[in-house]
């Protein structure tokens, strides 16, 4: 891992106002379609600058028209004068642009591989194996392959560049393949140490880029030591990493049926961190009583640690705009993640009213 280089934070101002004004209010959005922009433009103008949103992330990861990488050309994806006004609208709402691409894990799913396998099969950890990906959640890329970083840094960068960001989202959550014992480069190793070996080497990256690192927190977090299981926490042994990598990324702890004091933890370990609500009220409500309470811990740099809270969607930007018209218009709540994502939201920030009412 290359030398620590020291970060501007990347994260909205607000250390001066009380506890229960956070610093971070965020929301994560798939990128949207290109004939969507106009309106996603409008939405953030509109529902997510009145919401007091200060935090926008965009996982692009594939669906992009790059120019860096040419196989990765999409001319029906968005492209950089796309980013630009997204930017824009941003700024003029007084929110930060995060770009996202997923890293190690999530390179498939269901029976179709995602772009960077599809395109750069030598790239996949277990190759060969999983005929249609049968028998597993999603692939991974082998963090040891000699070229894979060339290209994921070339995406890397011209996301940074385009969306002008000074922080990034590198995904990395529910990781199941890794150290594959028939993977000639990571046979053998320590899950662990490949985990925290890939985060010190895309952190230090995106470093050398003025940019700081946010990833989701779930490997880091012992599934059985906490009984969270293997889907918010790790069963396969990746938690150790959590005390070898840099202390200057953000992590964002995602639980979406409970809320454990899971914040706590990483603000003790002396991480940032913020936590990540889903679809269920209840939830969100109580992992916001959480990150407030921690707010106010004796240990102010554990304090200063609790940023905030990111809403997930896991729907897509332009079916959340539609259901949270839908649910602003009256509608009932159907049972399906853009609406109930959408009232989270609007439950949520309700509680959380932008710092001119805090």
């Amino acid at each position: 891992m290359a030398g620590l280089i020291l970060l501007p934070s990347a994260l909205p101002a607000g250390e001066a106002t009380p506890a229960s004004a956070l610093p971070v209010r965020g929301i994560h959005f798939s990128a949207p379609g290109k004939r969507d922009l106009p309106a996603t433009l409008e939405f953030i103008r509109t529902a997510l600058a009145t919401n007091g949103v200060n935090t926008l992330i965009i996982e692009f990861n594939y669906r992009y028209d790059f120019q860096s990488r040419p196989e990765f050309a999409d001319p029906s994806a968005l492209d950089r004068a796309d980013a630009q006004q997204l930017l824009a609208a941003c700024r003029a709402s007084g929110i930060e642009l995060i770009p996202m691409i997923n890293c190690l894990g999530h390179q498939s799913w269901a029976a179709r591989n995602d772009r960077l396998l599809q395109l750069h099969p030598e790239f996949d950890e277990t190759p060969g194996k999983y005929p249609e990906n049968q028998d597993i959640y999603c692939r991974s890329y082998c963090p040891r392959h000699p070229e894979v970083h060339g290209v994921l840094f070339d995406l890397m960068d011209e996301l940074v560049r385009d969306c002008e960001a000074k922080a990034f989202h590198v995904g990395m959550d529910e990781v199941f393949l890794l150290a594959d014992p028939d993977c000639p480069r990571c046979a053998g190793q320590a899950p662990a140490e490949l985990f925290a070996e890939e985060v010190g080497r895309l952190r230090d990256h995106l470093a050398g880029r003025g940019c700081r690192l946010w990833v989701w927190g779930d490997r880091f977090l012992d599934g059985r030591a906490t009984g969270l299981g293997r889907w918010e926490a790790s069963e396969n042994d990746t938690q150790a990493a959590i005390d070898r990598v840099p202390k200057d990324i953000v992590i964002c702890d995602w639980h979406y049926d409970a809320a454990p004091e899971t914040a706590a933890h990483f603000a003790r370990k002396g991480f940032d961190v913020v936590s990540c609500p889903w679809r269920k009220p209840a939830v969100a409500l109580e992992q916001l009583a959480l990150m407030r309470a921690l707010r106010q811990d004796d240990d102010p740099e554990v304090a200063r640690r609790a940023r905030g809270m990111v809403q997930t969607t896991w729907c897509g930007l332009e079916a959340f705009r539609r259901a949270y018209a839908d649910l602003a218009g009256g509608a009932p709540i159907q049972q399906n993640s853009a609406y109930e994502s959408a009232n989270c939201f609007r439950e949520l920030f309700r509680a959380m009213p932008p710092r001119t009412a805090d």
